[in-house]
């Protein structure tokens, strides 16, 4: 009768050590998907700030061939204006009034 109880309480403690064995093991695993959930949204984010990175890229490029292009058309109008002359001294008072 006394080795029978015994081994009761053993099933018991063995019983309860499996249940808190597998609470562990249930936090652990949703443990484990909250960081792959989180490790995901950071994927996310970077591929994110990556295409921002080539967008940006991109507009750098266009803003700096428009500077060209804006550099280019201010020196052959200063070209164009330096061709033109104009009255000087008395002769431009002159004209004004």
């Amino acid at each position: 009768s006394r080795l029978v109880q015994d081994a009761g309480q053993t099933m018991q403690q063995v019983e309860q050590s499996i249940r808190r064995v597998s609470a562990i093991v249930a936090e652990i695993s949703t443990a484990s998907q909250e960081q792959s959930t989180g490790i995901a949204e950071v994927g996310t984010a970077v591929s994110q700030m990556d295409q921002a990175t080539q967008q940006n890229a991109a507009l750098v490029e266009e803003a700096t061939a428009a500077a060209q292009s804006l550099q280019q058309q201010a020196h052959e109008l200063a070209e164009v204006v330096a061709g033109f002359k104009l009255p000087q001294g008395d002769e431009a008072q002159r004209l004004l009034r």
